[in-house]
């Protein structure tokens, strides 16, 4: 790829001019990427999934897009690589199972090796750590969120778990092998296509930042904040709706017709009273 292509993916960054490779230019960079480029499936759930090559990722992150983990981690490592890095992708699963030690394909991780030392780096979780790992077994700590990694167990091994007490999946497994985006493609095809896929049955968006996470599920609006405790809103409105996708996640919405917002709203808006059904079925069983 050439320079061009990465100039407005780090003005998005808010980082034109990140430096030489570093420890402390990696966090910036992780960090950055987590507060200004969304996880959102906006194009998959109106039915026509982007691709994941990464010169593609990284187009779409310059105009203000975001995507999912194959998108998030894929665009990050080709900028990594054109910075100077020493970056490697790995094949990950993730698993509301905390006790989970496969390896499902469903993940793509990055792992960096910078001043010595190697880095677990994952822009593509949503609700991860803020910042990067060390790549070594332990116990870390950031903004009130707690996170470990041991060395992977089982038939998978050798690989890292990654291990945190927040979100829905408690659980993240990658082998150490080193992958290509190729490995990716099938499961990238499942994810975006398959009426079982949760990209395909639900919209969310996640944001992270140093404090906490926001959450948008259809039309629930959460914050995820350890030090005030979890806060959320049903967006009653399509003006809430997509105020809240450009403000909150800091998705642009130009690439939207009038047409694409009213199917948006009115998918979500079913999906929602399917959603309040079933809760309401549920309380009425307990």
């Amino acid at each position: 790829m050439t320079s061009g292509i990465f100039d407005g993916y780090l003005r998005r960054l808010g980082m034109p001019d990140p430096g030489k490779p570093s420890a402390g230019a990696l966090f910036a960079l992780q960090r950055a990427h987590l507060e200004r480029v969304p996880y959102e499936n906006i194009d998959i759930y109106l039915g026509r999934p982007p691709g994941i090559d990464p010169e593609l990722s990284a187009r779409r992150f310059a105009a203000g897009r975001g995507g999912y983990c194959f998108h998030l981690n894929g665009g990050f490592c080709a900028l990594l690589e054109f910075l100077g890095y020493d970056v490697t992708r790995h094949v990950g699963g993730v698993y509301e199972d905390a006790q989970e030690r496969s390896v499902n394909g469903n993940h793509m991780v990055l792992t960096v090796r910078v001043d010595g030392e190697a880095f677990f780096v994952d822009a593509g979780l949503g609700d991860g750590p803020h910042s990067p790992l060390p790549l070594r077994e332990g116990a870390y700590e950031q903004g009130g969120f707690g996170y470990c990694m041991e060395p992977l167990s089982g038939p998978e091994a050798p690989g890292w778990t990654y291990i945190t007490s927040g979100g829905p999946f408690p659980v993240a497994n990658f082998r150490a092998a080193p992958a290509s985006m190729a490995e990716f493609a099938d499961e990238h095809q499942r994810l975006s296509t398959d009426e079982d896929s949760p990209f395909i049955r639900t919209l969310s968006l996640l944001r992270r930042d140093a404090e906490g996470i926001d959450l948008m599920r259809g039309r629930v609006l959460s914050r995820i904040d350890p030090s005030k405790g979890p806060t959320e809103r049903v967006l009653d409105t399509a003006e809430e709706f997509y105020d809240a996708i450009a403000t909150v996640f800091g998705r642009e919405l130009d690439d939207l017709t009038p047409e694409d917002r009213t199917a948006l709203w009115a998918k979500v808006s079913a999906a929602h009273e399917v959603w309040l059904a079933e809760r309401a079925a549920g309380a009425a069983a307990d």
